[in-house]
């Protein structure tokens, strides 16, 4: 209990020295919405959000008492067994947002950077025993892994963020907690992937048995990486299954997946190499297309399922972001402001919390109406990869540029701009 108490200390002083004047985020009250004059771009905002999101599903899970802390708000029509499933869904998607961050996150020496290493340092204490606590079959916080087909989609979840924090999220795990994960992960095999996004939630679970040392197998990753060559549309997009769908899913699952996936094994077969330059160069053109689609004030279109995931519609934005691989056109700063007013528009309407600090379905506040069927408490979680850019050290032009406009704000004040174009890749 000392430790624990100690830890969370820590992330409390780590917040009110980084953010002062907000140090209530560390208290999970949501502000009012800010005008136009009060929005801000910068890092410490962006920790502050993180802090908002991520904290009480990390907090309550290193203590083991997620299942008995964490609301399990549903439609109407919710599957019945979203009790079952909710917290293994808000710990991965929670894990696969901030997983850069604790991999990579403020690591450079001087003052500024001081406290954000304090704050993370704490996280990764509670992370790690979050962790521990998921996968031991004997905790009264095990995850359910292959308990039912949605704990397939959040296995992968899970893994991305394995992939994506190679050392503090694999390497540094105590090897008991490192077997249990990857046992965790095989009990999920058995479960049948739908033909659509679902492929890269089996494949991205081989990717990361791989990473960990463990057996894996090629035929599920060969599988989704051939299918989403075959289902490519056109124009930097991909179907969801045989079929294009108008929602965020290339940015919610399918080609952060196929970034990540190929990242990890993508040269143990040539077929899967050669892919590569292609699957790299649609990211870029989808990157682009997102950052279009962010109007003005930070709003963007309402299309499709799964809007309730708020900036999770931006996950491969910031990804490429994350990756220093945006187009030449774009530059890293008006992401970083672009990404900010959606931060702002999304997560700071009253009633995106509820009074224990806990994500409530909506977008722009709370609107149970938003949510279909599938979706509960832990899947608003998926909101969390929009900060993947706090990967990037605070001096990274990401961070350190000046404010810039970002292409709806420079075209709808009239600037003068290079047209859009498709590309045939």
């Amino acid at each position: 209990m000392l430790r624990r108490d100690l830890i969370k200390s820590t992330i409390a002083t780590g917040l009110a020295t980084a953010f002062p004047g907000r140090a209530a985020a560390s208290g999970m009250t949501a502000p009012g919405p800010a005008s136009a004059s009060d929005i801000s771009n910068d890092r410490s905002f962006w920790l502050e959000q993180m802090h908002r999101v991520a904290h009480p599903v990390l907090s309550a899970l290193s203590q083991r008492r997620l299942r008995t802390t964490m609301p399990v708000e549903k439609s109407r029509e919710g599957a019945g067994n979203r009790g079952l499933t909710t917290h293994l869904e808000a710990f991965a998607r929670t894990l696969a947002g901030i997983a850069p961050w604790l991999e990579n996150g403020g690591l450079e020496h001087g003052p500024a950077t001081a406290n954000e290493r304090e704050l993370r340092t704490g996280y990764l204490e509670i992370v790690r025993q979050a962790i521990a606590a998921g996968v031991d079959p004997k905790s009264p916080d095990y995850l359910q892994f292959g308990a039912t087909s949605q704990t397939l989609v959040d296995a992968g979840f899970f893994s991305l963020a394995v992939l994506r924090a190679p050392q503090q999220l694999n390497a540094k795990l105590d090897s008991t907690v490192r077997a249990q994960l990857a046992d965790a992960l095989r009990a999920t095999r058995p479960l049948q992937a739908h033909a659509n996004n679902w492929l890269l939630f089996a494949a991205g679970i081989e990717a990361a048995l791989f990473a960990l040392g463990q057996p894996w197998e090629r035929t599920r990753v060969d599988y989704a990486l051939r299918e989403h060559m075959q289902w490519y549309v056109g124009d930097g997009a991909y179907g969801d299954g045989p079929h294009f769908h108008w929602d965020y899913y290339n940015s919610f699952v399918i080609q952060p997946f196929l970034l990540a996936i190929l990242e990890s094994v993508g040269n143990q077969e040539e077929a899967w190499k050669a892919m590569i330059p292609a699957v790299n160069a649609r990211a870029s053109r989808y990157a682009h297309i997102l950052e279009r689609l962010i109007a003005p004030d930070g709003s963007y279109p309402v299309i499709g399922r799964s809007i309730p995931y708020r900036g999770g519609a931006f996950q491969l934005l910031a990804d490429v972001a994350l990756r220093h691989a945006l187009p030449e056109d774009i530059a890293p700063e008006q992401v970083r402001c672009a990404l900010s007013a959606v931060l702002h528009r999304t997560l700071e309407p009253p009633g995106t919390f509820d009074k224990a600090g806990w994500l409530q379905i909506g977008l722009a506040g709370h609107q149970p109406n938003l949510g279909e069927g599938y979706i509960s408490t832990g899947s608003l979680y998926l909101c969390s990869t929009a900060f993947l850019p706090l990967g990037l050290p605070p001096e990274d032009r990401f961070w350190s540029a000046q404010d810039a406009s970002w292409s709806a704000q420079k075209l709808w004040r009239g600037d003068d701009m290079i047209s859009d174009h498709a590309i045939d890749i």
